[in-house]
């Protein structure tokens, strides 16, 4: 029994390890490709947090304007304001509002 409490605790650990809550935080939000230097194909929403960029899934570049315009994310890194969960190296987003 305890070498079984003791898995559980490992495997609880594992976890919270991989999915990172997040509530209401400010990060940097912008093209993973073209301003945060990340491996992807193509222009993707991405958002970066300290020194960690994640690309970003619920929410996409096109639905916050036109990416190539002067102030898209293509040319710029903006702020929004965030939740969700990161999970395998993607945010999963249940809330992203950029910050004008």
């Amino acid at each position: 029994m305890k070498n079984y409490l003791l898995l559980m605790l490992f495997i609880c650990g594992l976890s919270s390890c991989n999915n990172q809550g997040i509530t209401d935080k400010i990060v940097e939000a912008s093209c993973g490709q073209c301003q945060f230097m990340m491996q992807g194909k193509g222009c993707d929403l991405a958002i970066r947090m300290g020194d960690k960029s994640y690309y970003v899934k619920g929410t996409t570049i096109d639905d916050h304007g036109d990416a190539h315009a002067e102030d898209g994310f293509c040319q710029a890194i903006r702020k929004a304001k965030v939740s969700g969960t990161v999970v395998d190296g993607v945010f999963e987003a249940t809330s992203f509002e950029l910050i004008e």
